[in-house]
């Protein structure tokens, strides 16, 4: 009995472990990879697998961490920007607050939940 128990306990233990691996953490959508053309004058966003983005508003550089929530949305924190005054370019990246993915078009969103723009994706990591 006592080495069987030995054996039974470790494999439950496993199989438990096995079974709950994948959802902790797990993503409901590939969205690391780079979003909008960039360019002059071009916003886009580029999100790393590590939760850092990078990217531009068409005019300053933009910068900070980003996490999906459990209900799929992104959410954008830290965000921070180069300073640099550009005629003619509508920085609304820089406003960002959270984001939501349809397809292969995310929706961003400022901090009281107004789309404020749309990036197609470019290209996916």
């Amino acid at each position: 009995m006592k080495t069987s128990m030995k054996i039974i306990i470790p494999s439950l233990l496993l199989v438990a472990t096995l079974s709950t691996a994948g959802c902790a953490g797990e993503k409901k959508a590939d969205l690391e990879g780079v979003w909008g053309p960039g360019g002059e004058g071009q916003p886009q966003l580029i999100l790393e697998e590590d939760g850092a983005f990078s990217g531009t508003d068409g005019c300053n550089n933009i910068f900070g961490t980003w996490k999906e929530t459990s209900d799929g949305q992104i959410e954008f924190g830290d965000v921070g920007s180069t300073m640099m005054a550009c005629e003619g370019v509508d920085a609304w990246l820089s406003a960002m607050s959270t984001g939501t993915i349809d397809g292969t078009v995310m929706h961003v969103e400022d901090s009281s939940g107004t789309q404020i723009g749309t990036l197609d994706r470019i290209e996916s990591k």
